[in-house]
């Protein structure tokens, strides 16, 4: 693997910082609909919303590497996220783009490219757990339309979504090829959606319940029985495993901030030996991280499809934030039982540890699809 750049890419990095330096906002601006809407307004003059999408379907037409450069120098600046919606520009965007139709593609893309649009997305069910293929919300054809009943659960942002990215099932006797995937409008009649409070009473997770839900044929991307393919490359989308890095490497910083200003027998927490052992041992898993991101950078600039290797990063990031985590409440001693950053942080990651795929779901991925090992 090469590490270095090319005298371009150096030169987009320049042209990165020199926006950064130019319209980054505070972090405690990054909730002010004021100061994004010039952010926003910024980006999507650069046509970096989208960066890496093709050019006629509205993207900036960038290469990969470069939409790598752009993140990277956006995450070390902790500036805001490039666009309004991460779940739509993550995978719906780029789903819309592999197997929707021109009309299906107006229709949506413009309004995620320009920050009008919330999506949320519907996977996860009571039953089903991190089983994905098990679920059972219905979808049965009358005419020119489906009718959706069933429940779907964790879906983060149903709240205040405009539209629901969804599978169901459309024929119970193939697990896989019986599931279909279609675009909901969540203000459709026979939509309910009640939160799921966290437990620092926080609201992201919902429960959504379809009571005979109405949605038109024409709303379902790629073809009946198609829906498994068409998510599986969304979330091997979302598990790009460079983003789980990144978020880790800043998870690093602030755990390194905290053993400076903590003491152990009077002295900086950060001189202890134990405590300079696991910060060291957090460095290289997040390094490993990294270059297993890479790895998965280089198979896509060589045009290969999304490999499983994706779902390394996403099993290493679950003990990551445990342990971090339980470093930083011992380092606050008798603080930790006070309100503070670590102590509401330590009560709301498992729903990133699990989202996406439990550790132990990844680790099935891992052992058969990467190991070779018998299916248990």
């Amino acid at each position: 693997m090469d590490f270095h750049y090319t005298a371009e890419e150096e030169a987009f990095r320049e042209e990165v910082r020199a926006f950064i330096a130019e319209h980054n906002i505070p972090e405690d601006e990054h909730e002010d609909p004021d100061a994004l809407e010039g952010w926003h307004q910024a980006l999507i003059a650069k046509k970096w919303i989208g960066f890496s999408w093709p050019k006629e379907a509205g993207g900036g037409g960038g290469s990969l590497i470069e939409q790598f450069i752009l993140k990277e120098e956006m995450s070390e600046a902790r500036a805001p996220a490039l666009g309004s919606d991460f779940m739509g520009l993550t995978w719906v965007g780029p789903a819309l783009i592999n197997h929707g139709t021109e009309e299906q593609k107006q229709r949506w893309l413009p309004d995620l490219l320009n920050c009008r649009s919330i999506w949320c997305t519907g996977y996860s069910e009571p039953d089903s757990g991190s089983d994905l293929a098990s679920l059972k919300t219905r979808a049965v054809r009358e005419g020119d339309e489906y009718i959706v009943t069933g429940q779907k659960i964790w879906t983060t942002l149903a709240h205040k979504a405009q539209w629901i990215f969804m599978l169901v099932r459309t024929e119970s006797a193939d697990r896989y090829g019986g599931i279909t995937c279609v675009l909901i409008d969540m203000k459709s009649p026979g939509i309910e959606v009640n939160p799921i409070p966290n437990l620092v009473g926080d609201h992201s997770f919902n429960q959504v319940f379809f009571n005979e839900v109405r949605v038109p044929v024409a709303n379902r991307l790629g073809d009946e029985g198609q829906g498994w393919r068409v998510v599986m490359g969304a979330l091997a989308n979302e598990r790009t495993g460079i983003s789980e890095s990144t978020t880790m490497v800043q998870q690093l910083d602030r755990l390194k901030d905290l053993a400076r200003r903590a003491t152990r027998g009077g002295r900086p927490a950060l001189e202890d030996p134990e405590v300079r052992r696991q910060i060291a041992r957090f460095d290289c898993r997040i390094s490993a991280m990294r270059l297993n991101g890479m790895r998965h950078l280089t198979h896509q600039l060589k045009g290969e499809l999304p490999g499983t290797e994706t779902s390394v990063n996403k099993w290493l990031r679950g003990p990551l934030e445990i342990e971090m985590h339980d470093l930083a409440l011992g380092l606050l001693g008798p603080e930790a039982v006070e309100p503070g950053d670590w102590q509401r942080t330590s009560l709301v990651f498992h729903g990133t540890v699990i989202g996406g795929g439990s550790p132990n779901i990844q680790r099935n991925i891992i052992g058969e699809r990467i190991l070779g090992l018998p299916k248990d």
